[in-house]
């Protein structure tokens, strides 16, 4: 298994982390951490998808982000001591992960110096979303976010150019921080061009290729 998070750090840095991760596995609907909980440990996922759910000022809770095999999360876990969660991830179906607990990763560091690269890494990352995140909610189009929280999906749920998407418009609408008429009418407008299929409770999309060429 390859993580993207780890993708560009040293193979034996890689190798060294891997040697502490503890392996970890969820049934469906288990809840991983829940936001305010300490930030103790970095989640590589191995197998399954699951939800990150975060709190509104309004006291809702709202679907951000779905993450699947060779994603990762909890990365501050590893930079802070003084982290708390800032979400509650559950498991969506049976899924697996290779834990790395902060305190294993202070001992590593202590042994193995050369992995101090991962935590500048990890920090560059978070600096990357959270930018990429200020110029969407500030500069791109909501019909634009659909698309591309679609495109997101497609790569955690696709196989060969396809994906099966098992969400509902609500939680489509949440991802994308707009309305579920706004996520019906560009669902209509892509199952009209061809690039996906409208089946009851999710989305099969057919064309990823053309997809992200209609979101550029």
């Amino acid at each position: 298994m390859e993580w993207r998070l780890l993708a560009d750090l040293p193979p034996e840095d890689v190798r060294e982390l891997l040697t502490i991760a503890r392996r970890r596995t969820f049934t469906r609907g288990e809840v991983v951490f829940h936001r305010g909980d300490p930030a103790d440990s970095l989640q590589l996922i191995v197998k399954g998808r699951f939800a990150v759910r975060i709190t509104t000022p309004l006291g809702d809770t709202a679907l951000i982000a779905v993450h699947g095999p060779g994603d990762a999360f909890g990365e501050l876990s590893l930079v802070s001591e003084a982290a708390v969660r800032s979400a509650t991830v559950s498991a969506l179906e049976a899924g697996e992960t290779r834990s790395v607990y902060r305190d294993d990763f202070a001992r590593l560091q202590r042994r193995y110096p050369a992995v101090n690269s991962i935590l500048v890494h990890l920090l560059a990352e978070q600096l990357r979303r959270a930018n990429e995140r200020i110029v969407e909610a500030h500069y791109v189009d909501a019909d634009t976010r659909v698309r591309r929280r679609l495109l997101d999906l497609s790569r955690v749920y696709g196989h060969e150019g396809a994906a099966t998407v098992p969400l509902t418009q609500e939680a489509l609408a949440e991802m994308a921080g707009t309305s579920r008429a706004t996520v019906n009418r560009v669902l209509r407008e892509e199952e009209r061009s061809g690039t996906l299929e409208l089946r009851r409770g999710q989305t099969l999309i057919l064309d990823v290729g053309e997809l992200a060429r209609r979101t550029r």
